[in-house]
């Protein structure tokens, strides 16, 4: 959304004000996703990625780091943010605010908190939008805030720019992907403790079907039937 553009110069200042309670900063929930992305997903090292709303490029960065021989691209409806996306990853990628300037054949497109951000009656709509542009067998993975987390909600009604966000619960999400022709393959729920809990995070992956998370993930896959058919 262009209202994003007002708060591209310090978003990651904001999203850590918002989630001070954690103990953690931005920076580390991204890399956290990173991680998860490489770990649980882990596509091929040749193959593309989509952050679609990816931002100033805070997850894009990481999601490098992890995914070394991955080329990085990113989509933002926010110019302002595009534009302050650092010039290592400009030189891999593409980065646009213009989605006719990405490709079709995305082995992986992440949403990582942004369908919150998207009206309810326009979410169907996007994922259809985003599972387009992918290749056969390609995978769509959304990260979304827990709204059964009290911790989540907090946060989120202390963030300036989730001052208009509508939460999703999994089982929304999930509906998108199969009226999108998307075939649903896992849903994890993630994030469960904060930094003076730290030495309990080895035992997070174990947890991923408590519904306490913080945060979920849902992913799907584009059949390879569908590859010709955009």
């Amino acid at each position: 959304m262009p209202e994003f553009d007002s708060f591209a110069t310090n978003y990651e200042e904001l999203v850590s004000d918002s989630i001070r309670i954690t103990g953690e900063s931005s920076d580390y929930f991204a890399a956290y996703k990173a991680e998860y992305l490489a770990r649980r997903v882990a596509p091929r090292s040749e193959s593309k990625l989509l952050d679609y709303g990816c931002g100033v490029g805070l997850l894009s960065a990481h999601l490098k780091r992890q995914l070394s021989g991955m080329r990085i691209d990113g989509f933002d409806v926010s110019r302002d943010s595009v534009e302050r996306i650092g010039k290592s990853l400009l030189g891999q990628g593409t980065f646009s605010s213009n989605l006719e300037d990405l490709a079709h054949d995305y082995a992986v497109i992440v949403l990582s908190n942004v369908l919150h951000h998207v009206k309810p009656e326009e979410r169907k709509s996007l994922i259809r939008q985003a599972g387009s542009r992918l290749a056969g067998g390609g995978k769509l993975v959304v990260f979304e805030h827990n709204p059964l987390n009290p911790l989540t909600r907090w946060a989120v009604s202390q963030c300036a720019f989730d001052k208009d966000a509508v939460l999703l619960p999994c089982r929304e999400t999930k509906g998108y992907f199969r009226s999108s022709d998307l075939q649903l393959i896992w849903r994890d729920y993630i994030v469960f403790f904060p930094r003076w809990l730290r030495m309990f995070r080895p035992l997070e992956p174990s947890l991923h079907w408590c519904p306490l998370g913080a945060q979920y993930v849902v992913v799907a896959e584009k059949p390879v039937s569908q590859a010709f058919h955009r």
